[in-house]
């Protein structure tokens, strides 16, 4: 079993608006709501490919009610830990630039984050963890490194997609995957990147770190993946981009889809990169008739031994 964890999970409200202009009235062209988060990303396209997840995280308050409503008409299992507090709504800006507005979350009690706990105690050494996204402000440091714990005690697998020290204290755990894109590895190294060849000595500096798999996204550029047997680089798919949101938690679940399925990382990649690129074309996350249509048009090169 897959499971997806997402502490901070929102309602994302996307407004379109043609020709926005701060401190006026706009009006928009047309809006969407979908449950957002993450782990939430991931499982929904998980969901699409067939393969078996369940969502687990905080839900609070009459947003956490649309969040847990929208994932069950998708027909995708919840086991969700109920919190006192409203879970938060994030609003995504679409007009000359696309602007986003992200709510800050929600307080979480330690009973209920010793119920998430007992929940996460029931994987096996079967199973595929995958944490993503922020935390709530409130939620102590270090938090991701004792749910990472439970695991390892399990010895379940896990993916970590987040940032700053979560993600970096989280390296010697040997995740399964990590995936920042060409932006977080320049963050995390303090440098600037702008180039493939720029970018490979620190992917394989990453690689070494613990992390099986080191995946970078780069947007226009396509992405690279780091395995210990080499270096290899996707083409590029052509269409319209018309959405940002939720590309990389797509990538992350169609190489994990992939790897649960084959065991294989480079035919992972492959449905990571159909399934990134899907997203990105589409008004919402993938449609399985749009990956089905991008994952032949797929090809990935090893670059580097």
């Amino acid at each position: 079993m897959i499971y997806t964890v997402t502490l901070n999970p929102s309602i994302d409200y996307i407004v379109h608006v043609t020709d926005f202009k701060p401190g006026t009235v706009n009006r928009m062209t047309k809006d969407f709501k979908f449950p957002g988060g993450k782990g939430i990303n991931v499982s929904r396209i998980l969901k699409r490919l067939d393969i078996s997840s369940s969502a687990l995280g905080f839900l609070g308050g009459f947003t956490g009610t649309f969040i847990r409503e929208a994932l069950e008409k998708e027909g995708l299992p919840c086991d969700f830990t109920p919190i006192n507090e409203d879970s938060r709504i994030n609003i995504k800006l679409k007009s000359q630039a696309e602007t986003e507005i992200n709510g800050a979350g929600p307080n979480i009690t330690n009973e209920e984050i010793q119920a998430l706990k007992e929940k996460l105690s029931q994987v096996t050494k079967e199973d595929i963890v995958i944490f993503s996204g922020s935390t709530p402000a409130t939620l102590r440091k270090g938090f991701y490194q004792e749910l990472i714990q439970i695991i390892k005690d399990k010895e379940a697998e896990f993916v970590i997609d987040t940032t700053g020290d979560a993600l970096t204290e989280a390296f010697s755990a040997a995740p399964l995957l990590i995936k920042p894109n060409n932006h977080e590895l320049s963050a995390l190294y303090g440098v600037e990147l702008n180039t493939i060849d720029e970018i490979i000595p620190y992917g394989k500096k990453l690689l070494a770190k613990g992390p099986r798999y080191v995946l970078i996204s780069m947007a226009g550029d396509g992405a690279l993946l780091f395995t210990n047997d080499g270096v290899y680089q996707s083409n590029v798919l052509k269409r319209t981009v018309k959405n940002s949101v939720g590309a990389g938690d797509s990538m992350i679940a169609g190489f994990v889809g992939g790897f649960a399925k084959t065991k294989d990382p480079i035919e992972a990649f492959r449905w990571g990169v159909a399934c990134g690129s899907g997203t990105a074309f589409s008004d919402d996350l993938a449609s399985r008739e749009m990956i089905d249509s991008l994952l032949p048009e797929v090809e990935i090169k090893q670059i580097e031994d």
